[in-house]
């Protein structure tokens, strides 16, 4: 079964784009787009062994530090840039979103919800750092930086008039339309400037 944030983002994207995926990991999912809606696609990932992954794949791939910036792309070059469970890795997140902006007409961004019920009952009532599905790794080997959630992101996009053109809200492969801050553990958002 396919991941359901890779579904999600597949619909989002128009077929024969042109995609930048940063922090493309294994290059999954630009190969899915690749095939299934015909775009022309390049990752950026900082992690060695994923790049040789991507290359497996026959994912075009370069090996960079998306928190240094995009110089290498023009204004608008791309149709969509995907930041796909990386933005929350980041040391300027804020950064990444206005650079990702500055070289893709759309921007998609996803992240684990901070806010998800079940962290807040690890944190309230057990004491303990959470561990869910969108956060499987013990609190001293996380690769999260930062750790803000569904509403502090539309804070953010609202501050920084950056308009929200849709939003989905999700745990496992259910769509959370009712209350997404509480029951969404994963949140995937397409953004224009």
């Amino acid at each position: 079964m396919q991941r359901l944030d890779y579904s999600i983002i597949l619909k989002f994207v128009e077929k024969n784009s042109k995609v930048l995926d940063l922090g493309c990991g294994d290059g999954e999912l630009l190969r899915l787009l690749e095939q299934k809606e015909g775009v022309e696609g390049v990752g950026i990932e900082n992690d060695e062994q994923m790049i040789y992954s991507c290359v497996k794949k026959d994912v075009t791939v370069e090996h960079a530090d998306i928190d240094q910036g995009l110089p290498d792309f023009p204004d608008s070059f791309f149709d969509y840039v995907i930041i796909n469970f990386t933005l929350q890795e980041t040391k300027k997140p804020s950064k990444v979103i206005r650079e990702a902006l500055r070289v893709g007409k759309h921007v998609i961004v996803s992240f684990p919800n901070f806010a998800y019920y079940k962290v807040r009952f690890y944190l309230g009532f057990i004491g303990k750092t959470p561990s869910t599905e969108a956060l499987p790794y013990r609190w001293d080997e996380s690769p999260n930086l930062h750790y803000f959630t569904i509403n502090d992101f539309i804070e953010f996009c609202n501050a920084e008039k950056i308009k929200i053109e849709r939003f989905t809200g999700f745990t496992g492969q259910s769509v959370k339309k009712i209350l997404p801050n509480l029951l969404a553990e994963k949140a995937i958002f397409l953004l224009t400037k």
